[in-house]
């Protein structure tokens, strides 16, 4: 039988062994990895080789180059899961952060919502969608934008529509915010659902890309959807860019219900001689 096996350029087999030992911990996040001559005596390979070697790692994520510096480990990337609760899937008080903690407990990282603008709606092309989904004309609508960082690093881009007439004092100002959900909510004392919700996937463009330090095209997770009042009656549009290699979204069909009873513990056994 044919062998139908490629064998793989030599800088790829050597990429391959050097994530193998990042992975195992051998060079560690924040390490510096060794120069090009060590590596060369060290794999008994060129300078071209380990050259096209790390600029794949690179591609991938897994290191960074500083330029006069060196190449240095990246950390591993931080995951957020967006997960929709059978249980409370109709209540929306800012879901975003209400599943952040799950997925960045234990790794020191902080959570940060910033306003980066808020201005009236105009007549971009996403301004008028945002019209449509809320049933209301653009002149009488307002926009948000804000970033989403873990630690010091933008991971999302999320921006919101809503009536002018609702916008509090403190979503009208660029500054960071604890939840913007809520703080809408709680301002027009009105209580908020989920009406809707699509998943979808892009290419960052331009703007998105710069404030997440990506490059152009690169894909995006995108969430977005409408919140409404019990009575049905629109309110919010959000739509929410985030890097792919960032998030994932999670579906939860089955409601887990209450937790199962646990078995009484067994009697102290006595250290008294019979």
């Amino acid at each position: 039988m044919p062998n139908h096996r490629r064998t793989s350029p030599r800088y790829l087999q050597l990429a391959r062994l050097i994530q193998e030992r990042i992975d195992a911990g051998e060079f560690p996040a924040g390490s510096r990895l060794p120069s090009e001559p060590e590596m060369c005596a060290e794999f008994g390979v060129n300078r071209l080789t380990v050259r096209e070697a790390v600029a794949e790692l690179e591609r991938a994520a897994a290191i960074e180059i500083r330029r006069g510096v060196g190449t240095f480990v990246r950390p591993p990337v931080a995951r957020v899961s967006i997960a929709v609760d059978p249980r409370s899937q109709r209540f929306d008080m800012g879901s975003t952060h209400t599943s952040l903690p799950d997925s960045t407990a234990g790794q020191g990282m902080d959570v940060q919502e910033t306003i980066t603008a808020a201005l009236p709606a105009g007549t971009a092309t996403t301004d008028e969608e945002a019209a449509r989904h809320l049933g209301r004309p653009v002149a009488v609508l307002s926009r948000v934008e804000s970033v989403f960082s873990i630690g010091p690093e933008s991971w999302g881009i999320s921006t919101y529509w809503m009536p002018s007439a609702l916008l509090p004092r403190e979503l009208a100002a660029p500054g960071p915010v604890e939840n913007l959900v809520r703080t809408l909510a709680d301002s027009a004392g009105i209580t908020l659902e989920y009406d809707w919700r699509a998943f979808s996937a892009i290419g960052a463009d331009i703007g998105d890309a710069d404030i997440l330090g990506v490059p152009a095209g690169s894909p995006l997770l995108v969430r977005e959807g409408v919140s409404c009042t019990p009575d049905g009656e629109p309110v919010l549009y959000v739509r929410r860019r985030i890097q792919g290699e960032r998030a994932r979204f999670v579906l939860n069909f089955r409601d887990p219900g209450p937790p199962l009873p646990q078995p009484p513990a067994p009697p102290a056994r006595s250290t008294r001689p019979a």
